[in-house]
């Protein structure tokens, strides 16, 4: 049986094959959330990211000095992106279809005993299966990045935007109790979605945070949110300035509370 991570992997790749194969230059040529990257530099993020993971090299390439490049993952994210720079857009589409299917074919046939065995994840060790949920958050991200480029909105419906919201969901007690530094006895809720699709309560006891299995009926802080923007703010898309300004966040409760979870509710790196 194929494993649900390869399943929404499948979805993802095929939503943005078929959304790519409809664009005009100027699509792919659009500005996204990612400084620095237009929406073919995200498609050749993609290929390169998946033919990391089936164990290609990165290309022998020096991209310069870019000040959108903060970190160390990002120098390597940078080195296949630029490299792909100098490619058509067909030809990253056609490289981005070759490899999505060649890793799809692989991840497909892996057993339980497969999505066990240990491995580097960019969140820390975990598993293949582990490694799998990462890459669907971020596939299915950069989907949106794609979308929001181009003016083509899609796919925040359905199991893999809900996958996505509930992997995000769970640094929520480590943004509320580490960095928010939420004091015991507090409760935040948070209600994705319009009707909700994910709800989630993290109460802070002892110094640490964690989920609570019901649904507090009077939290300290509360949450209403739509789908994509949890995500962009999950993911440091848009800043909680600009998530109010599309008038696409409701906070009630302690807002002082609130606005330090807010604050430090970026959880990408």
């Amino acid at each position: 049986m194929t494993a649900p991570e390869a399943e929404h992997l499948g979805i993802i790749w095929r939503s943005i094959d078929e959304l790519c194969s409809s664009f005009e230059p100027e699509d792919w040529n659009a500005e996204t959330d990612l400084p620095g990257w237009n929406v073919k530099d995200v498609v050749a993020h993609l290929c390169g990211s998946e033919s990391f993971f089936m164990g290609r090299p990165l290309p022998e390439h020096d991209p310069g000095e870019r000040d959108h490049v903060k970190n160390e993952l990002g120098s390597v994210n940078e080195v296949a992106v630029d490299f792909r720079r100098s490619h058509s857009a067909q030809e990253v589409l056609d490289e981005f279809r070759a490899v999505t299917e060649e890793r799809l074919i692989e991840i497909s046939g892996w057993t339980e005993a497969d999505l066990q065995v240990d491995a580097w994840t960019p969140v820390g060790p975990g598993t293949m299966r582990d490694l799998l949920a990462t890459r669907v958050v971020d596939s299915w991200t950069h989907e949106q990045d794609i979308r929001r480029g181009a003016g083509r909105p899609g796919h925040l419906d359905g199991p893999v935007p809900v996958f996505v919201t509930e992997r995000l969901m769970l640094a929520m007690p480590y943004v509320i109790g580490k960095r928010a530094a939420a004091s015991d006895g507090s409760i935040v809720s948070f209600e994705v979605g319009d009707p909700p699709v994910v709800i989630r309560t993290v109460g802070v006891e002892g110094g640490r945070a964690h989920p609570i299995e019901t649904s507090a009926s009077d939290p300290d802080v509360w949450f209403g949110i739509d789908v994509e923007t949890f995500c962009c703010l999950t993911c440091g898309r848009w800043t909680p300035e600009q998530a109010r300004a599309r008038g696409r966040l409701e906070l009630r409760g302690d807002a002082v509370l609130g606005e330090r979870v807010l604050d430090e509710i970026n959880v990408m790196l």
